[in-house]
């Protein structure tokens, strides 16, 4: 541990001809010799440089783990984005935001689908969740059904287009990753039972993107194993860094089929929670930024 830091020293330093420095700590005048305050601004640098080696390092093992929730501006910038195109992620970290149209775009995560796909995804890339939902709140289907799984539903088909056109203003539509992604089809008495590859750009988060786990998909009842096969099998490091960002106080929907009549959601007060597909509550997709 450092003896003293800079600020114990800069406002009252004077110098003596002996060679010592004198410094008021509050309690009176201090002596320290100059060979002394060498020797702390030493370590001091020498721990600085520790501590910035270890928080740039490049690339997305490293910025996955580091939240700092900075303000990075109105637009992404022609740095950013060279840091996105060559996966270094250079002075991005999770929590990191743009305000664009009115809305905190958020990092969740880097290189998330990175390797992932039936056709292999090699394009670095930016998983960016906005802090509230987007436009209104839509149903999952107007009725209360799952039949066809997530790909089957209304708001697969139609009511991800408002959110869809919002991102697209915001960042570019050349600049929205797509990629592959495998997603329910079918649903067999209240449960997932095939799925089948999508090409992706903008998706509802599953329960695993937003708590890490599943808590109301249906599992296996010892006899009937449910289709729950998925890539995003992880939790966002957004919401494991910082769980606060999980709940924005507003209900939004998840894509996880839970029974033949509802999906998740999380709820405005914090609850993992699921509700039938008829109702209408807020749209918070994910999707992720390229150069």
């Amino acid at each position: 541990m450092l003896s003293r830091k800079f600020s114990d020293y800069l406002e009252t330093l004077t110098c003596e001809d002996t060679g010592m420095l004198l410094y008021y700590d509050g309690n009176g005048v201090k002596r320290i010799s100059i060979e002394t305050l060498k020797s702390d601004l030493r370590a001091t640098e020498a721990a600085l440089d520790k501590i910035l080696t270890a928080i740039s390092f490049p690339g997305a093992g490293a910025h996955n783990g580091i939240y700092r929730g900075k303000n990075l501006g109105t637009s992404v910038t022609a740095e950013q984005w060279a840091a996105i195109n060559a996966g270094t992620f250079d002075d991005l970290y999770i929590g990191d935001y743009w305000v664009i149209n009115g809305v905190n775009w958020r990092i969740a995560a880097f290189d998330y689908y990175l390797n992932t796909g039936d056709t292999n995804c090699t394009t670095h890339h930016v998983v960016i969740v906005p802090d509230t939902c987007l436009g209104e709140n839509k149903q999952m289907n107007t009725s209360n059904v799952t039949t066809d799984g997530y790909t089957g539903s209304a708001m697969y088909k139609t009511n991800l287009a408002d959110a869809k056109t919002i991102i697209n203003n915001a960042f570019g539509s050349g600049h929205i990753l797509n990629h592959r992604q495998y997603l329910t089809t079918t649903v067999a008495n209240g449960r997932p039972s095939a799925g089948s590859w999508f090409d992706s750009t903008v998706e509802l988060m599953n329960e695993q993107n937003v708590y890490g786990g599943k808590f109301f998909a249906p599992t296996s009842d010892g006899s009937t194993v449910p289709a729950l096969y998925t890539i995003d099998k992880s939790q966002f490091p957004l919401f494991a860094l910082e769980p606060s960002r999980i709940t924005n106080r507003a209900n939004y929907w998840l894509r996880d089929v839970v029974s033949a009549a509802g999906f998740a959601l999380v709820f405005y007060n914090g609850f993992a929670d699921y509700y039938v597909a008829s109702n209408s509550f807020g749209v918070r997709p994910a999707f992720s930024i390229k150069s």
